[in-house]
């Protein structure tokens, strides 16, 4: 027969367990912000007093992304229902100024909306996120994970099926994810040639990871903007706050910038302006 233990020993045995296990996550106060970002240590929603986002007008040359996505947002927001969905395409073409700039427009009609960001590394922990916010039902919420990408050996992505497919509870009624990237598939190309050519069963293996953007209703593309736009940008941008300069100057200064930095991009456009702005002795804050 085996021996059991003291009482005193199982007691301690059972302290030393409870100080080991995590902390329960507390309630969030979720009417303390429009935003929120997930934090792990300990698990907790910590509130966003100022998002950094520009008004949803000033966006310009992403006229039928931001019309599909404001509109998927819009019906989220209504309790009705709307897609996944991912941004992809040129670097600093507004894919994550979109995000936030829908979401401003639509919280200030429904502020029961929320965006709450994840960050790519966190993704395994998605899982009692979805539980967070499946027990806040009076709220809707937008989680958005920004330059979502996977690498070699990387299985973060898996991750994500919690959220896309929801496996046999489901995503949540009252839970939407955003996120951005630069790749269509969400992985680099000679991810996908090397599975193709060294894997086993390379279609299986392609097609797991590959397959992963499909899972999104939407697919928004963004591509490099041409002059014209470029320069509709920054004249958007010297409108909306009040910088005085003339289209001929303006013209030949920002083409001038846009070929020191070897490319142009509303992210370009937008550090063209912020130069300017400071020159001109004009404040962006507010």
């Amino acid at each position: 027969m085996t021996a059991s233990l003291p009482t005193d020993a199982l007691e301690r045995i059972a302290q030393a367990l409870e100080r080991m296990s995590p902390p329960p996550v507390s309630k969030p106060d979720l009417g303390a912000a429009s935003a929120f970002v997930w934090s792990t240590e300990p698990d907790c929603l910590v509130p966003v007093a100022d998002v950094s986002r520009v008004p949803l007008e000033l966006l310009v040359g992403v006229d039928r992304a931001r019309d599909t996505l404001l509109a998927n947002t819009k019906q989220f927001a209504n309790g009705m229902p709307a897609n996944n969905a991912l941004l992809w395409g040129a670097r600093g073409m507004g894919k994550s100024s979109l995000v936030k700039a829908v979401h401003g427009a639509v919280h200030a009609e429904k502020t029961s909306c929320k965006l709450v960001e994840i960050q790519r590394e966190d993704l395994p922990t998605i899982g009692r996120l979805l539980e967070l916010l499946r027990d806040a039902p009076e709220c809707r919420f937008i989680l958005f994970c920004d330059d979502l990408s996977f690498g070699h050996d990387d299985a973060h992505y898996k991750s994500l099926k919690a959220v896309l497919d929801g496996g046999v509870q489901g995503r949540p009624d009252n839970v939407v994810l955003y996120a951005t990237s630069n790749r269509r598939h969400l992985m680099p190309r000679d991810m996908i040639e090397n599975e193709r050519g060294g894997a086993i069963n390379p279609a299986e293996a392609v097609e797991e990871k590959v397959s992963l953007s499909d899972r999104f209703g939407l697919w928004l593309g963004f591509h490099a903007c041409d002059q014209d736009q470029f320069l509709a940008m920054i004249r958007g941008y010297c409108d909306a706050f009040g910088v005085d300069m003339g289209d001929a100057e303006l013209r030949a200064e920002a083409i001038e910038w846009q070929a020191t930095r070897g490319s142009r991009s509303g992210r370009v456009a937008w550090q063209y302006f912020t130069d300017l702005a400071g020159r001109k002795g004009v404040s962006l804050a507010g």
